[in-house]
């Protein structure tokens, strides 16, 4: 069973527009909650583009209320990620080696130096009792890499599948699935986690699910899009259905 956790950046960043605090951001958390969506992701940024350090606090709370949902924080431990993880202790860390001037990510940690220069930030995090979950590539050194550093899952970097998807579907996103299914084998056999994200939808993420098999999908930039149509509610349900492997 994949669990789908919804990333609310997209959300604040359109109450960020105003200074009249809409759209509620903790209101919506909860909306997706009450859905049945597994947890709630935040990216918060050094420039507060959208989750602010302000939000962080308030969202904690509001998922401990429900049984068995997480919360997640994801960014670059570099940045300001480990302060604020620190601080709230949410059941899982995800760590994202973007840049302050990113728009969004785009890459996972890379074998090598910059994988080890992490392990130390691991470590703080599991002393603490947060799961660390590592953003890489799909390829092999890279997990093999994170298994080494420490980490507790990876999170695989899916814009390359996404990509594939959009410009020919099915057929043209087979021979990148492949890549997937043999990062996340991979993981598994090294003990990892598996968790997924970035650019997937409803449309590319049942052939996603059905072949990867991952432990969670974190999901935002789409789903906000389905919701302004759907409505956050059923935009939830029909995200969680589609990790269920059923048709929606």
């Amino acid at each position: 069973m994949t669990h789908f956790s919804a990333n609310i950046n997209r959300i604040a960043l359109l109450r960020n527009s105003r200074d009249n605090g809409l759209p509620d951001l903790l209101r919506a958390a909860q909306t997706i909650l009450d859905a049945g969506a597994a947890g709630i992701t935040v990216h918060p940024r050094p420039d507060e583009r959208h989750i602010r350090l302000n939000d962080i606090g308030p969202l904690a709370a509001l998922v401990a209320r429900y049984a068995d949902r997480e919360f997640n924080v994801e960014g670059n431990p570099h940045h300001n990620l480990m302060e604020i993880v620190e601080a709230t202790l949410p059941q899982q860390a995800t760590f994202v080696p973007d840049a302050v001037d990113t728009p969004t990510s785009n890459r996972g940690f890379a074998a090598g130096d910059e994988m080890q220069a992490v392990q130390p930030l691991i470590a703080r995090l599991k002393a603490k009792g947060v799961r660390v979950s590592v953003f890489v590539d799909a390829n092999i050194a890279s997990v093999e890499a994170a298994h080494a550093a420490g980490a507790d899952r990876i999170e695989l970097y899916t814009e390359p599948y996404a990509a594939a998807f959009a410009h020919g579907g099915t057929g043209a996103a087979a021979h990148c699935l492949n890549d997937f299914v043999a990062a996340a084998q991979r993981a598994r056999q090294l003990g990892l986690g598996v968790n997924a994200g970035h650019d997937l939808n409803l449309d590319n993420l049942p052939d996603f699910i059905a072949a990867v098999q991952p432990d969670e999908v974190s999901i935002g930039h789409a789903f906000i899009a389905d919701a302004l149509w759907l409505g956050l509610e059923v935009a939830t349900q029909r995200y969680v259905a589609c990790c269920a492997g059923k048709k929606v």
